[in-house]
């Protein structure tokens, strides 16, 4: 098992990173949550991982966060949630907020996730309610460290919101005018790459 990876990073986009350690370059699938966190490429990054090994494909998924990390293995252990689908709610809510969503039994806030139907969100706090004590132990373990006290450089630069924003929408599995337009409905001047897409989410028709 592929734990940790810290290394030089390479490149990023919303949807993966490429992290260059002792010389192997790691293409490394990541939320948009830990995008929105990662340095500039060039800068030193350390990121918690977890590798998935499947008859078609090996793929390496990265959190700068801890608590993210143990959250989306315990996600990818409910019925019918698997890793893509783990990565996008946690593209819409790190572990801290998921974690007080599941204690309020907020159906609504899991339903305009991407992916997320009705079905899946009450079964989602129903077999995660017993697991919620399983993050908080992580929590304490990992020193209390929360999504954005990243380890390894200064939050990413957001030249271009709007552009950002759509692009992260897309790799969620959006269309890119389904994206464009729900963007373009929420955004106001002086609004980060980050603010842009909770709004967009939250305002968007949720796929399946």
């Amino acid at each position: 098992m592929i734990g940790r990876i810290r290394g030089v990073l390479i490149e990023k986009s919303p949807a993966q990173a490429l992290v260059e350690c002792d010389g192997l370059g790691y293409e490394i699938d990541i939320p948009y949550t830990t995008f929105f966190h990662l340095p500039e490429a060039g800068t030193e990054v350390t990121l918690h991982t977890h590798f998935v090994v499947r008859e078609d494909a090996q793929s390496l998924y990265g959190f700068t966060a801890r608590l993210d990390r143990d959250l989306f293995r315990l996600l990818i252990r409910v019925n019918g949630v698997g890793p893509k689908l783990a990565v996008g709610i946690l593209s819409g809510l790190d572990a801290d907020r998921f974690i007080r969503c599941v204690e309020a039994k907020d159906v609504s806030a899991l339903v305009k996730l991407p992916g997320v139907g009705k079905k899946t969100a009450e079964r989602l706090l129903i077999d995660m309610a017993d697991r919620i004590g399983q993050l908080e132990v992580s929590f304490r373990a990992a020193g209390g460290v929360r999504a954005g006290d990243l380890a390894g450089g200064a939050p990413a630069r957001q030249d271009a919101p709007t552009e950002e924003a759509e692009a992260a929408l897309i790799a969620l599995g959006y269309k890119p005018q389904e994206a464009a337009k729900a963007v373009s409905r929420v955004a106001e001047e002086g609004m980060s790459s980050q603010e842009l897409i909770r709004l967009a989410l939250k305002n968007m028709i949720p796929t399946g």
